[in-house]
């Protein structure tokens, strides 16, 4: 992992298009080895979630180059390399589980979501269509305090659920009174922990992040359970 976090840092000083020609080879390399991580934690997170097994880097992995159509910062690479493993695959649509490793300091973005530093684990998601999200937040009010429990059975391992973003008051139908009001407002169902970059260089990497990953499980799972319930026509 040192490799990669060495190249990032390079890039982020020398983020143009001469530069990567010049160092293409020593990206493909650094690439390379991430995606042999990513693939790795598939295998450690499969043994206690079935459903991502098989998945392949191409199937979890991201383009290095940004977008730059709509944005202000023009730099044309990302400064960091992630993975999403869910079922079915980062298009999916389902919750999963998101690693990233990046140059510290440097700050990751999730919509409206913000990180001090581009090291991240968050498992959850971050982009829920508005169907899954009443279909939610019915659940979180009828639910009788389940999601409450899962997360707060989420925090011993050092995740916290992000709350950024979230709407000022109660969303249309849901009474400003209503039980848990605090996860209904939420527009992003998502955990977060920030590490830094010795956490990346420590041995067995792809085996301590998978038992992180484990403790969120039960959160992904109340979330998948929406998602499957509209895929399925409910109503």
């Amino acid at each position: 992992m040192q490799q990669i976090i060495d190249f990032l840092r390079q890039l982020q000083a020398n983020n143009n298009r001469e530069w990567f020609a010049e160092h293409r080879d020593e990206y493909k390399a650094v690439q390379a080895r991430f995606n042999t991580f990513a693939e790795a934690l598939v295998g450690e997170i499969a043994k206690f979630d079935p459903s991502v097994a098989g998945l392949t880097a191409r199937d979890i992995t991201y383009r290095i180059y940004r977008d730059t159509r709509f944005s202000k910062d023009k730099t044309p690479y990302k400064t960091h390399m992630g993975a999403f493993i869910c079922r079915g695959g980062k298009k999916s649509g389902y919750a999963g589980y998101y690693l990233q490793v990046g140059v510290e300091k440097n700050g990751a973005h999730f919509g409206d979501l913000h990180w001090e530093t581009q090291n991240i684990l968050a498992p959850g998601h971050y982009c829920v269509e508005p169907r899954v999200l009443q279909v939610l937040r019915e659940d979180i009010v009828h639910g009788d305090g389940d999601f409450d429990r899962v997360v707060r059975e989420v925090p011993d391992a050092g995740f916290s659920l992000l709350t950024t973003g979230s709407l000022k008051r109660n969303p249309k139908g849901f009474d400003k009174d209503a039980p848990w009001s605090e996860y209904l407002r939420l527009k992003f169902f998502c955990l977060g922990m920030a590490v830094d970059d010795a956490f990346f260089l420590a041995p067995q990497l792809p085996e301590r992040v998978a038992a992180l990953f484990q403790t969120a499980k039960p959160f992904l799972d109340y979330i998948n359970r929406a998602i499957d319930y509209v895929r399925e026509g409910g109503e």
